[in-house]
């Protein structure tokens, strides 16, 4: 079955159940900043955790940390922010509309301009651009009471330089020695000059990075096992491998320190984008804080003697492009016996942000006081939602657009034998269960591998 998923569709099941709102709508908003709401604050918490196991719970060679948002200025000087973070701009020079000049033709940018009046009716004649120019995308801030050049400080662009500063510190109470990682999830912030396609590039977003210090002469092999690790992570949660794929960056893309970049892409609704780099970043980052900081950046081998400066392998993504991806793969429209439709997110068990709804038939005869029994027995095991408003069918389609799994119904033969019907979200199948064995019932389902039950339904 084709996909029936477009961004808009997306947008407009996050604002119907919310997932996500424009930010500050009330007052008009503010271009490309956005709300999570509710149930998605708790999918991008559950797309951070699964990150977070796979670094920390599944591995013992990865530490976490940390860093400040408001670093020293010099840590943007030595990491080449503030000489060469930028991206071409150029500009109309009738309506003042901002684009990015290498991405007018990639993105195909609707050059019609607002302010030239048409010669024929149904056209619009193009903006009349500028010259292309850098333009920085740190943004600028000040510290302190008084406003001077000594006060400025950036928002940071990124996580990793708040790894790297902290390299040393870390050696030394985390008893680690090459190779071996620092992890951290937080946000970063980049004054894009055209963001946009929903929470895909905005100025304000959070990064889940992971900087790998391995000896010179190990690098390439660990390259290759976190361009595996990583594609396969996102493979493991539920994203169809076919809409996945691993783009090596060709000579001319490559960042100046980087002798290898690699693109985790994934098939969104506006094309192949980039969901996840890795990167080999060589020694450039702790040799330059080296130089600019004065402190040795190094590691020394006590049993062999030998002191050198690691090289780095660098798995950067966004959560909340990654939660995009998630929505958007696990987004899907079945169409019932009765000729209904039913909008549903087919999302990992694990990702999804309630794993069961607890639904009393009725609002009476003891229903919703069971029901709660239910709830607090489950608290602590799996996250539940109770939910008693409209009929118990219309309850069913809210939590299918929710990507809820599983829904538990609390029903009259529920008072005399203490069963519950479970209805599965995927296949629809309704079985009945024992109250005092949903606990195992529910810990067993977890455990088990899981497919999207998409790739069941597309052509072979």
């Amino acid at each position: 079955m084709p996909d029936s998923v477009t961004m808009d569709k997306i947008v407009a099941l996050c604002k119907r159940r919310g997932f996500i709102f424009p930010s500050s709508e009330i007052y008009g908003g503010v271009g490309s900043t956005y709300d999570f709401g509710h149930y998605g604050v708790l999918l991008k918490t559950n797309v951070k955790n699964a990150w977070w196991r796979a670094m920390l719970e599944e591995r013992d060679d990865i530490v976490a940390l940390d860093s400040a948002i408001l670093q020293h200025p010099r840590v943007w000087e030595a990491s080449g922010h503030l000489a060469g973070f930028s991206d071409p701009m150029v500009d109309c020079k009738t309506c003042g509309h901002r684009f990015r000049a290498d991405h007018l033709e990639e993105e195909k940018a609707d050059l019609t301009c607002p302010r030239k009046p048409s010669k024929l009716a149904g056209q619009g004649p193009e903006c009349e651009l500028t010259e292309a120019r850098d333009f920085n995308l740190m943004f600028k801030t000040q510290v302190g009471a008084v406003e001077s050049t000594a006060s400025v400080a950036y928002l940071r662009p990124e996580t990793a330089q708040g790894i790297f500063i902290n390299f040393k510190n870390v050696l030394q109470f985390a008893r680690k020695k090459p190779p071996f990682g620092i992890a951290q999830v937080g946000k970063s912030f980049r004054n894009e000059i055209t963001p946009g396609n929903f929470i895909f590039r905005t100025r304000e977003f959070e990064q889940m990075e992971m900087e790998f210090f391995v000896p010179p002469d190990e690098v390439n092999d660990w390259y290759e096992h976190w361009k595996t690790e990583r594609f396969n992570w996102y493979v493991r949660y539920g994203i169809r491998p076919d809409h996945l794929m691993m783009r090596e960056h060709a000579a001319d893309e490559l960042s100046h320190y980087s002798s290898g970049t690699a693109d985790v892409e994934y098939l969104f609704p506006i094309g192949w984008s980039e969901l996840e780099g890795v990167a080999n970043r060589g020694n450039f980052d702790l040799t330059q804080h080296t130089e600019f900081s004065g402190e040795k950046l190094e590691y020394f081998d006590g049993s062999t003697k030998e002191r050198y400066t690691p090289h780095v392998i660098e798995p950067a993504a966004g959560a909340d492009r990654a939660t995009l991806a998630f929505l958007v793969d696990s987004y899907d429209e079945e169409t019932l016996e009765n000729g209904e439709t039913r909008v549903v997110l087919r999302l990992h068990p694990q990702l999804a942000p309630i794993t069961a709804a607890i639904l009393p038939l009725v609002r009476k005869d003891g229903q919703p006081e069971l029901a709660q029994e239910i709830r607090e027995q489950l608290r602590g095991i799996v996250r539940t939602e109770y939910d008693e408003g409209g009929s118990v069918g219309k309850r069913y389609r809210r939590h299918d657009e929710i990507g809820t799994p599983w829904c538990i119904t609390v029903d009259h033969e529920s008072l005399s034998d203490r069963t519950v019907t479970v209805r599965e979200r995927d296949s629809l199948e309704q079985s009945r269960v024992a109250i005092e064995e949903l606990p195992g019932w529910f810990a067993q389902r977890l455990a088990q591998p899981w497919t999207s039950p998409k790739l069941a339904s597309e052509p072979t």
